[in-house]
Formats: C-alpha cells, structure tokens, sequence
C-alpha cells in the first residue's frame, strides 16, 4: 500500500508577545522511505530568554539528523541518540550561565512502516484517535501540585541527561494524531478533540483546535500538529522484529491439533533450530507450510530476530521479480483470525526438493539438470539484483514443484545487508557447498610471491553472489554424478582442496564435454576463474556446445599446496637416505 498521511500545523503567539512554541513535520526523500515520516512540537521555556531558540533548534535538529541515522536502528534507538545529543548541548550552554538560557519539551512522532514511535520529554501532549475513542498517550513531566502544576520535572537542556518516554505500537488506516503544547490541552479536554478533527483536513482541525484554545482563554502560546493516517506502507524490518520478540513461540504441535483456525496434517522437518509443518485451511481445504522456532529456542532473542528478518525480506522479494522462484509468504491468515504466536506462513507446493531426487538414487538426465540450472541462475541473478546473497544454495533448498517450476526455498540466513549482525558473523551455509575462500583458502598467482593455500591464521570472507554460483556449480556436479567434487567438507577442512575436481564426464559419460568444462569452471579452486555474476553463468548454460568454453587450466601443484616442494624434496631426502643404508649394510666391502 502507498505510503499516504495528511500532515497540518498551527501555532500562534496568542496573548504574548513571542511564539516559544515551534512544530514541523518531514517526509522522507526518495529511497529512504523506509525511515517514514517523522514530526514534532515543542514548548520552550524562556527562563534566561532563549526558550523559542531551544526549541526551534531542538525540532529543527531531530528532524534533520533523524534522516541521516541508519535504516538499520531501531526507531527508539535513532531518536534517543539524537535526543540525548541535542541536550548535552544545550545543558552544557545553560550550565554556564545563569539563570538557565533555554529549555524546551518534546514530542515527536514517527510512523514507519506498520508502526508508530512516540518520544516525549515535559509536558506537551499526544493523543490518538482511533475508532470514536481518545486515548492520551503521554504523561506530564510536571509537579503534581495545583500551585506548581507547570514546573517541569524533565525538559531537554534541564540536566546532564535526560530521560525520554517511548511508546510503540500498531498504526491502522484512520488514525489521527495530535500533539499539542498546554496552550491548547490546558483548555481542551481530551474528550472534545475528537470534535474538532471529524471530516476535515489535517490543517483545517489544526486551526480549529488552535481557535477554540484560544476562544476558551488561553494566555499562553498555542500550537496543534495534526496527523491522519491514509495508507500504510509495507511492513518494516523493526515491524517484525517487534512482532516477533511480543508474541509467544507455539509449542511442539500434533497432527490434528489447530493454531489461529488452521489444522496441522503433518510434520515436514525439524532442524532443533526451527520447525515446518503442514497445515490446511478447513474452510478452503487448501494446504500451507507454516514455520516457526523450535520451543527450545523460544527465549532466544537472536534467533527470534533472525525468522524475523526471513519473513520481512521474503514480503519485500515479492514485489519483485524474484517471486517468480519463490515460495509465497501470506502476511494475513486465511481464516481471518489474528496470529496467537510468531510464525511465518507459506504456501504450500506439490512436488520434491532435489535433495528428495538424489535420496532415492534417481539417475537424473543431463537435459533435467540443464533445466534446474537455468532456472535456478535466473532465481539467483533476481535475488542478487536485490542486493540478497542465498548463502545456502543445495538441493535440499531446491524444489521442484508439481508445475515445473523451481523454487529456492529457505531465506533463513540470508544477507540483504539489513540482517542482525549476529547473523552476519554467522559462518552459515552447508560446509560442502561453501566456498573456499570462506574457510580462509586462497590460490594467488605464484608471480607474486606469495604463499599460497591455507594460512595459520585465515582471513576469512563475506559470502557474495559468487557464493550462491559455487553452491550451485556444486549443486549442478552432484546431480550429474552423485557426487561431490570436494568429497565432504568439513568446517574449516582446507585439507580437502589439495586437487582439482574430476571432470563429471568421468563419473557419467552422458555428460557433454562442454558441460564438463561450465560446471568445472564454476567449482574452480581459482576464484578469479569461477563465474562473476548469474547472467555469465547462465549464458554459458545457454550456448552449450554452440560456443563452448576452453576447458579450465589446472592449478598447478604449488598453488594448491605451497608447502608441495618440501614434501618432494623430504621424500626424495627419505628415499636417498634408506639407499645409503642399504649399501652399508648388504653391499660388500
């Protein structure tokens, strides 16, 4: 949905001279829509004087520098920064002099995504209205004494640190949101403002609510900031990550057991980590995966992140072309009813994995595996597009579907570059289909005098887009001979990349030649002779024997294992060795 609100804003001077109040709202710039609108009113309090300038400067600061926090940070997280910043400044400022130059209240709300995020400081005012009710949202920092009643306990600039009130929740197409300084709620009761916003514009019910403060007496300066909510954007990252951490982890279920309306009718898979099944729409008889976290790890704050992060990057891949290879993913149930616990729901497809196929010792047609190989590059070089690297491509993760279709299945530790970093540094994937650089092994042109192979100490590399080819030029060797060109790797087993693959054509003489020569090009141990991008790749598939590749250069020995030439010459030393003794002994003298 378009991300649409009506934003209006009123603020007068009133009965004083100055206006000390100041408000402003800001819509974010093309490709940061994802950071959503932000807007904010404040109250300066002028005890030396500067009170407009506190809060003009604190408004103007928080909406400016709010931009410019990464998308990555949790709204409260980049508002707090900005907050506490602002007022060590103006602490520092009113510290040295006397009385206190300026200080000001805050509120500020962001809506983003699915969500809102209120920050307050003093004793301005937001209010929701949402379904014919007005729920005050914040809480006055004042003393709670009638002679006292507007001696603000908290402030921006009053002390060296400040402390912020945060409330979060769910927005829905309708609300409205006011803030107002006391000028207006000090003569407003909460159970009128409602009047005022009915069936007009933002701006229209700011200039209402600003008269009517002003009509009933108000002798302090007045301002309304006015939000309607229209549309909502698609949900965000923080969205779901909220989501996650708020709802309960459903226990272990049977068959014939219900969650939210849908029947469970089978177990698929359970890793320890996390746990699919099947379920089935009662009313519509139609079959879903629903996946979830094992109840083990149900108080894993990570790992709730992480099923988190698959389900918001599996909505955003569906507005593009990649969902042509993906498994749907339903934000909404099908039964209507709201989710009692976190999990993701997928559809469900007819079919099997590869991993199914080579299970029961299938001997798969070289035209077959041609057509898992076109498929699949197309799937990836959409998702790398997208900025996505897979970083578990093997046949258990593709699917061929009763309709020829093949998908790529499980998102789970995918990097979009907005994944927790803790599943950053996660060493993830399967280890025979990982590739070597991951494990710290490197072949380096011998001209440059390097060394070359597995260091002591192995700097290790991200996965990128030649990852998910490796995986698949792997994938590609095992259905075509049912085997690994690497044998099994274990974690950080370097020792397994002493030579190179064997042409498939030796273990299956239905493989074409120039079939040999793609697929060994893409497991090179060189990386720089592996396939860069999923189009070259898929290009090569393509052409096939019309214009085939050169077969790939071995690598020589001494680039495979630097260390080659002193186990020839140890041997050789062995060998001479056992010959002088031998002459010592039997020869005669």
């Amino acid at each position: 949905m378009a991300f649409e609100i009506d934003i209006g804003f009123c603020s007068l001077a009133g009965s004083k001279e100055s206006n000390e109040d100041f408000c402003a709202a800001m819509l974010p710039e093309r490709d940061q829509e994802g950071m959503g609108a932000i807007a904010a009113v404040a109250d300066g309090v002028s005890r030396g004087g500067m009170g407009k300038e506190a809060a003009q400067t604190t408004v103007v600061s928080l909406l400016r520098d709010y931009y410019g926090t990464p998308q990555t940070w949790d709204t409260t997280v980049a508002l707090d920064r900005i907050i506490s910043a602002q007022n060590s400044w103006l602490a520092g400022i009113n510290q040295r002099r006397h009385p206190a130059m300026g200080m000001t209240t805050l509120t500020a709300l962001v809506l983003r995504g699915q969500s809102y995020t209120l920050a307050h400081v003093g004793d301005s005012r937001a209010y929701l209205l949402r379904g014919g009710e007005t729920l005050q949202m914040t809480h006055d920092h004042v003393v709670k004494h009638p002679d006292f009643q507007h001696q603000l306990l908290r402030a921006v600039g009053l002390e060296d640190r400040v402390v912020v009130d945060y409330v979060q929740g769910d927005l829905q197409v309708g609300d409205v949101f006011v803030l107002l300084t006391d000028g207006v709620h000090g003569e407003i009761p909460a159970s009128r403002i409602g009047r005022f916003t009915q069936d007009v514009s933002a701006q229209v019910a700011s200039g209402a609510l600003v008269a009517a403060a002003l009509k009933a007496g108000s002798r302090d300066n007045v301002t309304a900031l006015v939000v309607r909510v229209l549309g909502l954007l698609d949900a965000t990252l923080q969205d779901e990550n909220r989501a996650a951490q708020a709802l309960s982890i459903p226990a272990k279920l049977r068959v014939g057991e219900r969650i939210d309306g849908l029947l469970v009718t089978a177990p698929v898979a359970d890793n320890g980590i996390n746990v699919l099944y099947q379920v089935r729409d009662p009313a519509s008889q139609t079959l879903y995966a629903l996946k979830t976290l094992h109840p083990a790890r149900a108080h894993d704050p990570q790992e709730r992140t992480m099923l988190a992060h698959e389900a918001w990057l599996a909505k955003r891949m569906q507005s593009s072309r990649a969902a042509d290879h993906l498994v749907h993913i339903h934000e909404d149930l099908p039964t209507g009813q709201k989710r009692s616990a976190f999990y993701l729901l997928y559809d469900w497809h007819g079919g099997e994995t590869l991993q199914q196929q080579l299970d029961r010792k299938q001997s798969l047609g070289v035209a077959h595996v041609l057509g898992v190989g076109v498929q699949a590059l197309k799937a990836l070089g959409r998702l790398h597009r997208q900025g996505v690297i897979h970083r578990d491509i093997k046949p258990a993760n593709l699917h061929q579907g009763e309709d020829g279709v093949l998908r790529v299945l499980d998102l789970g530790v995918a990097l979009s570059g907005r994944e927790p970093a803790a599943m950053r540094a996660l060493h993830a994937g399967t280890p025979s289909y990982v590739n070597p650089e991951q494990w710290g092994f490197r072949v380096k042109s011998a001209g440059t005098g390097t060394k070359v192979g597995p260091s002591e100490d192995p700097p290790e590399e991200l996965p990128t887009a030649q990852s998910d080819l490796f995986a698949l030029g792997v994938t590609l060797y095992e259905l075509l001979t049912h085997k690994l060109p690497y044998g099994d790797v274990l974690p950080y087993q370097v020792g397994r990349y002493y030579r190179d693959p064997t042409p498939p054509s030796r273990h299956n003489p239905q493989v074409p030649i120039w079939l040999d020569h793609v697929v060994l090009k893409a497991v090179a141990l060189d990386q720089r002779q592996r396939f860069e991008t999923a189009e070259e790749f898929l290009l090569a598939l393509e052409r096939g024997a019309s214009r085939p590749l050169s077969a790939p250069q071995g690598t020589p020995l001494m680039q495979r294992d630097p260390t080659a030439l002193w186990k020839v010459g140890l041997a050789v030393s062995v060998l001479f060795n056992l010959l002088l003794v031998y002459w010592l002994i039997f020869l005669p003298k």
